[in-house]
């Protein structure tokens, strides 16, 4: 008789996940987790090994927006509570990341066991979905679950947490398999169709739009919809926005982009949204960023439409004059479809009108640029000099107050001059500081053969800098120039214009010598302080083939949309 294998829970789970095709996984190695290490070690999954529970968190959360695929988070018990910002990060991009806490003991739940902390409720608002498993049979049924809805609807972090109890414990090998379903591979996620007694009139209200405008949400992204988005504004001649903060849909470079529905950030698009008759957001969210749908942002004279690929997005949206529930793909598959049934007839008029706004933008914002004096290099100049240096495979991350702001000015005047990227990440719908160097190790973890570059705020460093171990640990070089303003500047300007005495408080940082700091982990690092030096410093710092850090010290300037901040006219449409 044939004894049956027996393995420990947290095998069961590294088993379960392998299953699922899950391809990374991060963590801070701890005793809590040892069986699942142990699990994903014979399974073959690469697990990174980060200085901070934060930093696998970004990990796992950058190369979920990367691969459009789940990834895992392993924390202890305390670990948890270090990895709660990761968890907030992911759920404003509703990233599909699976956070799993080796948790205190179930046997003696609720009477102060070793570490024990109620990660299950605080995870709960953060995730789709927050449960701990409380029988070790049932471990693949709670994988199977979580990993479904971490995909279904509008995709977003999920947490489980397995005491510790079940993760030593031993089952059988085949635990959970005499049940369906009983095959849990991977499979895509469901997705809505659009109802046709919904979706017809709704086709019928756009095909009647003289100055139509799209704006795209991350549903997008999440859907693998960008290349609809871009065919329906060329075909149409529609412009196409961008959501604020939310995954880069559309190259710059693409003729139909026209730059971020920010008034602040590009103020072209307050024309653009003021005088549209149909605004059709797709796979976004009317909340602060888009005013909620309100006026100024939106005129009560424009129809406000909102496609969503979930009811959680559709309630959301309940300000919108007319809603759909349909997955973006398949609704900009339809919209497309006016063209060829002859129902579409508007010509290029006002797509070209708000490329001529974009163009004399980008004339105007250069043209200020190039009369600044001063130094110091300005934070758009610097954006500008350091994507020179890239090419059409290489990849930007920007991370920081008025460093993001200003690069994301500066990948539109880019773009408009025909820069093409492979890609861009940058801080989410929260705008969380000390995201930038676990995004660009993900991006250059899934594309090693091209650069990496990254600019981040010398505050936004501070804040995840650490990371950067895992650069040098996983031999996955990048480049970090940081805009060195020597504090919070994004702070202190709003503080300068905010307070009566006109100065700022709390906010500066000594003369940090961040490039000797790489030098001493083994990198490359290089002191810039005038611009002339930056674009053979970054070619240096490319060519050392090492992790690089240029420390340039950058002009303090406050960027539009920090600005609208103390201007209580413009506060309505960005709080």
């Amino acid at each position: 008789m044939s004894q049956v294998k027996r393995v420990r829970g947290g095998q069961l789970l590294a088993q379960a996940l392998h299953e699922k095709g899950i391809e990374h996984v991060f963590t801070l190695a701890g005793g809590f987790c040892n069986p699942a290490l142990e699990g994903f070690m014979e399974c073959q999954i690469p697990v990174i090994n980060c200085p901070h529970e934060q930093v696998a968190g970004h990990l796992a959360d950058g190369h979920a927006r990367l691969t459009r695929r789940p990834t895992v988070c392993l924390v202890g018990p305390e670990g948890f509570a270090n990895a709660v910002p990761s968890i907030m990060e992911a759920w404003g991009e509703r990233s599909p990341v699976i956070f799993v806490t080796g948790s205190s003991t179930l046997r003696r739940s609720g009477a102060g066991g070793f570490k024990e902390i109620d990660d299950v409720a605080i995870a709960a608002p953060l995730t789709k979905y927050s449960a701990s498993i409380t029988d070790g049979e049932r471990i693949g049924e709670f994988v199977d679950r979580a990993y479904k809805i971490a995909l279904s609807g509008y995709p977003g972090p999920v947490h489980l947490s397995v005491p510790v109890d079940i993760m030593f414990s031993s089952f059988d090998a085949a635990a959970g398999g005499e049940e369906r379903p009983f095959q849990r591979a991977h499979r895509p996620a469901a997705k809505a169709w659009p109802d046709p007694d919904e979706l017809e009139p709704l086709l019928a209200r756009i095909a009647r739009a003289s100055r139509p405008v799209l704006i795209g949400g991350h549903g997008v992204w999440w859907s693998g919809a960008e290349a609809q988005l871009e065919a329906a504004g060329r075909e149409l001649h529609i412009p196409v926005f961008n959501i604020p903060y939310h995954q880069k849909l559309l190259g710059e470079d693409c003729a139909a982009y026209m730059g971020l529905a920010d008034i602040h950030q590009y103020p072209p698009s307050a024309f653009a949204l003021h005088e549209s008759d149909v605004a059709i957001m797709v796979g976004g969210r009317l909340d602060n960023q888009m005013n909620f749908g309100n006026p100024p942002l939106f005129p009560e004279s424009t129809a406000l439409v909102c496609v969503n690929g979930s009811h959680d997005e559709l309630e959301l949206n309940r300000a919108a004059d007319n809603l759909l529930l349909s997955d973006p793909a398949a609704f900009l598959d339809a919209l497309r479809t006016l063209k060829t049934r002859g129902q579409w007839t508007l010509d290029r008029a006002w797509f070209d009108l708000n490329r001529d706004k974009r163009r004399a933008w980008v004339e105007q914002t250069l043209a200020e640029l190039e009369a600044d004096s001063g130094e110091k290099i300005h934070p758009l100049q610097l954006s500008l000099d350091v994507q020179a240096a890239l090419g059409e495979n290489d990849w930007l991350v920007f991370d920081g107050g008025n460093t993001h702001f200003w690069s994301e000015i500066a990948v539109n005047v880019a773009g408009w001059q025909g820069r093409k990227l492979a890609g861009i990440l940058h801080p989410g719908a929260f705008s969380m500081l000390g995201v930038g160097v676990s995004f660009a190790v993900s991006a250059k973890n899934r594309h090693p053969d091209a650069n990496v570059v990254l600019i981040s705020g010398d505050g936004a460093f501070l804040s995840g800098g650490l990371s950067i171990e895992v650069a040098f640990q996983e031999n996955r070089p990048i480049v970090v120039v940081i805009d060195n303003n020597g504090g919070l500047d994004c702070i202190s300007q709003q503080q300068e214009r905010l307070f009566d005495s006109g100065r700022h408080f709390a906010t500066d940082f000594r003369d940090i010598p961040f490039h000797t700091m790489f030098e001493g982990l083994g990198g490359h690092g290089e002191l810039v302080e005038r611009r002339e030096q930056l674009g053979p410093a970054l070619q240096r710092a490319l060519a050392s083939g090492k992790t690089a850090c240029l420390n340039v010290k950058a002009k303090g300037v406050i960027s539009p949309i920090v600005l609208a901040t103390t201007n209580k006219r413009d506060k309505a449409s960005i709080e």
